[in-house]
């Protein structure tokens, strides 16, 4: 399988790497000097005390012009559509495009490259942070949830010849036909503790330990629990609370992306994250004025 990466930031170097001893991989990147060190120095992936590097071939966006058989977005959000228009030789009749990027929404923009048939949409419970342009710690493991947006028995194929390669690679894979549920279960945690705790400029624990901090985390909570519940998502938020009291109890040190790129006056994912819960509930009718004031805060604070 020919697998193109796009967007070899800490995850996309992480797949990329391990994907490549399974299958044909390049890595396409935006910053010619971060293709360069890749090039130059391969991907070396930390695990404990263990560290393996991995000679993976790393382009310029539209360097590549032949089609591939699967490509990975691993691109901040807002870049999503560029990072494809840039690399549209990539893109066959048969290409099959699978974003596991933070939010949702995505396959809004994907549509504009490809038809439902050849979209896959999943989520990873995989972590990883890099040291440097090619050096980074495989912090987390987890599966990876994919599945696609039409259901049809040639989509059912594609997603097992995915699955496989991932596993393959030690990424263990789950298919799931209800994949949008496993994408707003991430989303809970992101649009709630990861993005107060971007605002508040504090490791994930302050959220926790912090009564007032608390307080609004689960405001978050609920209402994205209310506007999943109109995109065909249950959740109970009790228990939604709960199992985010624990995650927060249990990795108190963490960072989330948004709280680093506030730190290094990067622009943020905030608006396919929390605007994301905002749009879904305005095309519901509702309003999430916690998540609102946090899409607020954050562009406040991005600059």
């Amino acid at each position: 399988m020919k697998i193109a990466v796009i967007g070899p930031g800490a995850m996309g170097l992480l797949y990329g790497a391990k994907l490549s001893r399974s299958a044909e991989v390049v890595l396409v990147g935006h910053h010619p000097e971060h293709v360069r060190e890749i090039r130059e120095c391969g991907v070396t992936i930390k695990r404990g005390e263990a560290e393996t590097v991995y000679s993976v071939p790393a382009v310029v966006s539209g360097e590549v012009t032949d089609p591939v058989d699967l490509i990975i977005l691993f691109t901040k959000a807002y870049l999503t559509e560029e990072a494809l228009r840039q690399n549209r030789s990539m893109i066959g009749p048969e290409t099959m495009l699978l974003t596991l990027q933070n939010g949702v929404g995505h396959e809004e923009i994907l549509r504009k490259f490809t038809d439902e048939v050849h979209i896959l949409i999943g989520t990873t419970a995989q972590g990883s942070y890099r040291e440097n342009s090619h050096v980074i710690v495989n912090s987390g493991l987890g599966d990876t949830t994919i599945g696609a947006i039409a259901q049809t028995a040639g989509s059912a194929e594609k997603l097992s010849g995915v699955a496989a390669v991932f596993e393959q690679a030690g990424f263990p894979c789950v298919i799931s036909d209800h994949v949008r549920q496993a994408v707003w279960n991430k989303l809970m945690i992101n649009a709630s503790s990861s993005v107060l705790s971007g605002v508040l400029q504090q490791a994930q624990g302050y959220v926790v330990a912090n009564a007032y901090a608390w307080e609004i985390c689960q405001d978050l909570i609920r209402e994205i629990c209310d506007i999943a519940a109109g995109e065909g998502c249950s959740f109970d938020p009790r228990e939604q609370i709960e199992r985010i009291r624990t995650h927060l109890q249990n990795a108190p040190g963490g960072y989330t992306s948004i709280y680093v790129d506030i730190q290094n006056s990067r622009k943020t994912e905030v608006d396919y994250i929390s605007g994301a819960v905002v749009r879904a509930a305005q095309k519901q009718g509702k309003s999430v004025p916690a998540q609102t004031m946090m899409v607020r805060l954050v562009h406040a604070m991005e600059r």
